[in-house]
């Protein structure tokens, strides 16, 4: 069984009205995290920059504005299937992002072929990877 979808896309990375640059983007999905999708940014002169965040908010974000916190995904145009907008905030410092749609969209319609939408508790591993990263977690905050 294929256990991870990989895809590359190009985005705009959007520093000002008059300003922006095409750079690519890695788009991950494993079965270990199957609740999870990865994007990580190739910026010029910067080593890659990879966000997690959940692959429902990506999938919410491309039909309608979407995320509370650092990470928001909007449609540019309501009512038409055309590029999104990825906004991803730490602190005060943020980074905004164009892309068509249609890329993320086929990412995403690879990830449900593997995982359906819904059906990501069914991996035997992620219940157990929970248990493992949350143990951790646990022992982590009791020795500091």
């Amino acid at each position: 069984m294929r256990e991870s979808v990989q895809a590359e896309v190009l985005m705009s990375f959007l520093v000002s009205e008059e300003l922006s640059f095409r750079i690519p983007v890695e788009l991950g999905y494993e079965t270990k995290d199957p609740f999870a999708v990865r994007m990580t940014f190739h910026l010029p002169g910067d080593a890659p920059v990879t966000w997690t965040f959940g692959r429902e908010l990506l999938l919410d974000g491309v039909n309608a504005p979407t995320g509370d916190g650092d990470v928001h995904i909007a449609p540019t145009q309501p009512d038409e299937l055309g590029d999104v907008h990825i906004r991803l905030q730490v602190g005060s410092d943020r980074a905004l992002f164009r892309v068509s749609a249609a890329p993320v969209v086929a990412f995403l319609d690879r990830t449900d072929k593997l995982v359906p939408l819904g059906q990501e508790r069914t991996l035997g591993d992620f219940e157990c990877s929970l248990e493992e990263a949350l143990g951790r977690i646990l022992a982590e905050e009791n020795a500091g």
